[in-house]
């Protein structure tokens, strides 16, 4: 009992309970607050009943009743960690800076041993650390105290951390962390932690293939609901018995093949997230696990995953030495406009090494298509990293355009300026690298020349229904809704941080375009079934045969919105369309393989009407 408050206790002004509690707040002693945080006791006042505390949320001390004081705080004892946070604030900040794991290992003593993250970051947050760079230290000094050994890490916010037994070795805690893991998630996390015992592995080879059980059962009891990290675990296994020497891998255990052969979810989908090394494992399993099938699986898998994903099938297909047909499959999806987004950055990025075979002037015309297909579809968000790509990239359209004659150039041109999900000012900037790479386009912007889309365009009736249709749905249905979704985002407030209202608005001029485009093309359209054609020359509605020493091919000329290219029904505006129109029976011909992209010539062999009288 502190002295002062003893003489009040033998004179009876107080009892002795009273007494031991006042001591507790004496000057120099510590304790918390409700709202304040920890405080040290700066001086007191007995007989006029006040105390001076300076408690670490507030800039000035604090006086307080006595009587208040008791009832609102309680008593720290100087080793208590808050009470460090007062007494010690420099030497935990420097702690934070040089020791994460030791200031993390300090605090949960302080607590018991355990701490929940939220709880956590209320001792940490704002007072050691700075809010502004909190998450980065924290994501930081996680990682640090988990491969210590010492602290468990649990990989939810509603688990605590743990602080393991001082005698355990890292490897033995890293292992019963592994053990106590209930969620893949957070096996793969300890995992990766336990390369860092490499050593102490390969002098506990039974500790190796103790893990190599659970994992397999983990594995097996995981891969219905989460594919993608079953995968991932079993890749990271792979990655640790490589890093560890002289291990391997019993007859037994489950390989990364067996698991894909037990797999029935979308492969592409749950693997694209995973780091590149991790993918490359997986998809070098392809072949033992799909047998003669697993080309044509690959094939399937890199139309679907990220940037990552694509890079990576492209490395292990050429080491491989399978690189051909996948160069292929690529000109098949850029003809058909079915190759995806990320395969288009992977060919741009590539277009002076492994891609340089499949990049031309469809590559560009595949972006707009892409980019369009994902503002229409999704709002403007689908096609930004491509659509991003093509502005930042500034050598790209000078590349894409390089050696084309002057009509591709002008189709390129006029296809970048009607593009409804470029804005103005993209599609200003982006045109100005057309003209300096090909000037004869310059009319197409001035407006010096006549276009051809003031022409009537050629359509079955089927097409044009479809098109109809399709503004129909435009004008009552996508344009209200953008209409709702402006006014719902604007409730948000502060439209300058305001990212919902933004996507709202370009939505809005992408929409406003399209409605533009779409009535000036059904203004100009001019419905037909193609029956009546004059089958003396190759015309809309014809099927024209081709022949050379080579092969046998047959077009179907139909009108413009009726390309089948898979089947071989081409538009009349097409490049093939262009290149057959107005030819006879005996006539040479010149076109593009839709498949190969290969120019080939030809005769023309027999010409007959699409549509049989």
């Amino acid at each position: 009992m502190h002295p002062d408050v003893a003489k009040l206790v033998e004179a009876g002004r107080i009892n002795e309970t009273v007494g031991n509690r006042l001591t507790e707040l004496a000057p120099e002693s510590f304790c918390l607050h409700k709202s304040w945080g920890a405080g040290q006791v700066v001086e007191w006042d007995l007989f006029g009943g006040k105390v001076t505390i300076n408690f670490e949320r507030e800039e000035d001390p604090q006086t307080m009743g006595l009587k208040l004081a008791l009832q609102k705080t309680e008593p720290l004892e100087p080793s208590d960690f808050r009470a460090e946070r007062v007494a010690k604030l420099d030497e935990l900040r420097a702690m934070a800076e040089d020791q994460p794991a030791e200031l993390i290992i300090r605090m949960l003593q302080s607590h018991g041993g355990s701490l929940k993250p939220d709880a956590v970051d209320k001792e940490l947050c704002g007072t050691i650390i700075p809010e502004e760079k909190y998450k980065k230290w924290w994501d930081k000094a996680k990682k640090i105290a988990r491969e210590g050994g010492r602290v468990v890490v649990p990989s939810k916010r509603t688990e605590p951390l743990i602080l393991r037994d001082e005698n355990l070795s890292p490897l033995e805690s890293l292992v019963g962390e592994f053990g106590e893991a209930r969620d893949l998630k957070t096996k793969i996390g300890v995992l990766d932690s336990l390369k860092n015992e490499t050593t102490a592995l390969k002098e506990s080879p039974e500790v190796l293939q103790n893990l190599v059980k659970e994992i397999d059962e983990s594995v097996k009891k995981g891969i219905r609901l989460n594919l993608g990290q079953a995968l991932d675990l079993l890749a990271c296994r792979d990655e640790l018995f490589s890093a560890v020497e002289g291990a391997e891998l019993t007859d037994g255990a489950l390989r990364i093949q067996d698991a894909l052969g037990l797999a029935d979810g979308d492969v592409a989908a749950e693997v694209t997230s995973l780091a590149a090394a991790r993918q490359r494992r997986i998809y070098e399993a392809f072949p033992a696990a799909y047998g003669d099938d697993w080309l044509k699986k690959l094939m399937t898998v890199f139309e679907r995953v990220g940037t990552r994903g694509v890079n990576e099938i492209a490395k292990f297909l050429s080491a491989k030495e399978q690189f051909d047909p996948l160069l292929k499959h690529i000109k098949k999806g850029i003809s058909l406009r079915t190759l995806s987004g990320e395969a288009l950055m992977w060919i741009c990025r590539e277009r002076n090494g492994n891609a340089a075979n499949v990049f031309s002037t469809d590559v560009g015309f595949a972006m707009l298509s892409v980019i369009e297909a994902g503002a229409v579809d999704d709002g403007p968000r689908k096609g930004t990293r491509l659509q991003n790509l093509l502005m930042d990239d500034k050598k790209l359209i000078p590349d894409l355009l390089e050696g084309i004659d002057i009509n591709e150039a002008r189709n390129f041109a006029r296809k970048l300026l009607q593009s409804p999900a470029l804005a103005e000012l993209d599609r200003k900037s982006l045109m100005a690298r057309v003209i300096k790479a090909h000037p004869e386009t310059q009319d197409l912007v001035t407006g010096e020349a006549k276009e051809d889309a003031d022409e009537a365009i050629v359509v079955s009736w089927e097409s044009l229904e479809k098109r109809k249709e399709e503004f129909a749905d435009l004008v009552n249905n996508k344009i209200p809704q953008n209409v709702k979704d402006i006014a719902h985002a604007r409730s948000y407030g502060d439209l300058r941080e305001n990212f919902e209202y933004k996507a709202a608005k370009d939505m809005q001029s992408v929409l406003a375009r399209r409605r533009t485009d779409m009535e000036k093309e059904l203004d100009l359209a001019q419905g037909t079934d193609f029956s009546g054609v004059d089958i003396s020359s190759a015309a809309i509605g014809t099927i024209v045969t081709l022949q050379n020493n080579k092969s046998e091919k047959t077009y179907t000329i139909l009108g413009a919105w009726d390309s089948e290219p898979e089947k071989n029904v081409v538009s009349y505006l097409s490049n093939v369309g262009h290149a057959l129109i107005g030819k006879k029976v005996g006539d040479s011909v010149e076109v593009i393989d839709l498949e190969t992209e290969k120019a080939e010539t030809y005769t023309l062999k027999s010409i007959t009407a699409w549509k049989q009288d």
